[in-house]
């Protein structure tokens, strides 16, 4: 692999992983949060020795891609997701790339969904990783779920992220952004004893209370304060302190606030309503779904998962689920993933 700059990218100068040769049929990897195009590095070097060029960046708020405003009270709408649909398009203009296969990971997930709903002519097909899709939102999110979360001592993370602050409470944590990130990582892995999914009946209070605390938090704790008891007693096996660290320093470096505008623009009627215009549009192109069994991340949202698979993915390939995987599935379990993705990837 190896890592440069493209200049010209929407605003920004991106910082991107790349492994492959250029002409060769390009796979272009989304990250999400809080990740980085780091998280692919067990991915690419597969992609590339099965004769495919492997772009991951560094997305809009992120590790060393600069030209992003990283204020609260700053370019809010530059972090909207058709934005950051356009950040791709414009990195393979840059390159000189006219097609290619789009995978994303996490909040990666929606940003590749949409890039294939809205240009089917350069996104040729679309592998979406731990976050299912299940098409463009009909209606603004539901407000009355959070005084009845309230009532229950619980509150949505998402519309914590949303808050002034959060970037704080974990930048500024009392256990440093290394302890804040193993402990992140673990819970939300198949490390974690607790993680044993299954689907929520409904998007109510009383059934979203059934998540995890880092989904759904309680009322009095912070996203430091609330992964803090989880903290494993050694390394993950498929972390080392060494790839801790190179999260650590560089959230360390950026903070979070980049990656968390991207929630706040996803809890935000304005931004929610731009995408309503585009209920009822289907993915038409070639697609797949890869997470891990132990990932609540899959049911997080109530009927999205069956609806990915019903309606808004008509040529939807397969659902896979990895055993021994959590929400970190590309990391916790690469073998099994880089199998999934090349399958897939020949046959379309």
């Amino acid at each position: 692999m190896k890592s440069s700059f493209v200049d010209g990218v929407n605003g920004l100068r991106m910082h991107v992983l790349e492994a492959g040769t250029p002409g060769l049929p390009c796979v272009l990897l989304l990250h999400g949060f809080p990740e980085l195009s780091y998280s692919w590095r067990k991915v690419m070097p597969a992609l590339a020795e099965a004769g495919f060029h492997v772009l991951a960046p560094d997305q809009r708020g992120y590790g060393r891609t600069t030209g992003w405003d990283d204020r609260y009270d700053g370019d809010l709408a530059s972090f909207r997701i058709l934005n950051i649909v356009a950040d791709a398009l414009a990195l393979l203009e840059q390159l000189g790339i006219k097609t290619a296969h789009v995978v994303g990971h996490d909040f990666g997930s929606p940003v590749a969904a949409y890039a294939a709903l809205t240009r089917p002519d350069v996104f040729r097909s679309v592998t979406l990783m731990s976050a299912p899709f299940g098409g463009p939102p009909v209606a603004l999110p539901a407000a009355e779920i959070h005084p009845e979360l309230g009532q229950l001592g619980r509150k949505h993370y998402q519309w914590y992220y949303s808050t002034r602050e959060a970037d704080g409470d974990m930048r500024e944590c009392r256990q440093g952004v290394a302890d804040f990130l193993r402990a992140y990582y673990h819970f939300k892995s198949a490390d974690w004893p607790g993680n044993r999914p299954y689907p929520l009946k409904s998007w109510s209070a009383g059934e979203l209370a059934k998540l995890p605390t880092y989904y759904v938090m309680e009322l009095d704790r912070d996203m430091a304060e609330t992964v803090a008891p989880e903290m494993p007693a050694r390394p993950a096996a498929w972390l080392t302190n060494e790839e801790l660290a190179f999260y650590a320093q560089a959230f360390g470096r950026t903070g979070f606030q980049g990656g968390l505008q991207w929630y706040r623009c996803a809890t935000g009627s304005q931004f929610v309503a731009e995408l309503m215009k585009l209920s009822g549009r289907t993915i038409d192109v070639p697609s797949m779904f890869i997470a891990g069994a132990a990932d609540w991340g899959i049911y997080q949202k109530p009927g999205e998962y069956e609806r990915m698979q019903r309606e808004a993915c008509t040529q939807m390939r397969g659902c896979h689920l990895v055993p021994g995987a959590g929400h970190w599935v590309q990391q916790e379990q690469p073998a099994a993933v880089n199998r999934l993705l090349l399958d897939f990837l020949r046959n379309v």
